[in-house]
């Protein structure tokens, strides 16, 4: 059942180049409930599996769950909602069709909806460690990070191996300040899942510790595991420019904003290490870029008077 709940972009389903019938069904099949399908497989996956009618009845209900869940990958929150209902009105004792639905409404910022299914989900069965998870994430975007913790300790002790229970947990330890306790989970989340985020969030914390050298080896990391990324390079470079190393600051800024050319920051900074090395030319088309992304950027303001030239 789990199958049909949870899916992880992790690689590609190969079909054959003269597939037979029962090759495709299979192959289909294994897209709708596996756990490696790209939201598109998936949706592909379980469209041939309810439209060719291979499954009836209640089992119905679980390739209409699995698909509701590509759709929520794709942020296509309203085929999602309609495949949901559809698995609830045939199995309304479907723990993944109230799992999903709830992240769906959490995404509308419907909390108190995503709250009542989480719940359901639940009492459907009280083990579903990702329900637990999900729930606290409610709690947490609604402030209330005592009953997040609550759930987010009782999702890990179900499954040690939750990757996004250690993440919640971490972001809770990190807004409280308790830095290595936040480090520790990331630690325990790259373990298991070493994403981009993962390592771009255990990074923040190293500088806010002001642990510099450590911030730019995980920043690295993420650069590495995804180069066309502008969050690693940007992050990166502002721990060079902290350090004084401008150059290297200047030349990840310069692959930030071919990358992301809408982030203001990233212009701005790059203006701000420009200015220090003496490229006044280039530091003010910089800040005039920060400006026009962003009408009175104090930063970028400042900086065009020190430089003596007009906005």
């Amino acid at each position: 059942l789990l199958r049909y709940c949870l899916a992880v972009s992790t690689g590609l389903l190969l079909l054959s180049a003269v597939p037979s019938r029962a090759e495709t069904e299979a192959e289909f099949k294994a897209f709708c409930e596996g756990i490696s399908a790209t939201p598109d497989q998936r949706i592909a996956g379980c469209s041939f599996v309810i439209e060719k009618g291979l499954e009836t009845g209640k089992r119905l209900a679980l390739p209409y769950c699995s698909r509701a869940h590509g759709y929520t990958e794709k942020r296509d929150l309203d085929k999602a909602m309609a495949d949901v209902n559809e698995a609830i009105r045939l199995d309304e004792d479907l723990a993944c069709g109230y799992l999903n639905r709830g992240r769906i409404y959490g995404f509308k910022r419907d909390f108190q909806l995503a709250l009542a299914d989480y719940d359901r989900a639940l009492k459907i069965n009280p083990n579903f460690a990702l329900a637990y998870n999900n729930r606290g994430s409610v709690w947490m975007n609604t402030g209330n990070n005592e009953k997040a913790m609550a759930d987010f300790e009782r999702a890990i002790k179900l499954d040690p191996k939750l990757a996004t229970a250690y993440n919640n947990r971490a972001l809770i330890f990190y807004r409280a300040n308790l830095y290595d306790r936040a480090i520790a989970d990331y630690t325990t989340e790259i373990k298991l899942r070493p994403t981009v985020l993962a390592y771009i969030s255990r990074g923040n914390v190293h500088r806010d510790k002001d642990d510099l050298d450590k911030a730019i080896a995980d920043y690295a990391e993420a650069i590495r595991l995804d180069p066309n990324d502008a969050r690693g390079w940007r992050n990166r470079g502002l721990m060079y420019l902290f350090k004084g190393d401008n150059k290297k600051g200047v030349a990840d800024y310069d692959k930030a904003v071919a990358l992301d050319p809408a982030d203001v920051n990233s212009w701005n900074n790059r203006g701000q290490g420009r200015m220090r090395l003496g490229d006044k030319d280039g530091a003010a088309a910089d800040f005039r870029k920060a400006l026009e992304l962003k009408p009175g950027l104090p930063t970028a303001t400042e900086s065009l008077k020190k430089l003596g030239v007009a906005p």
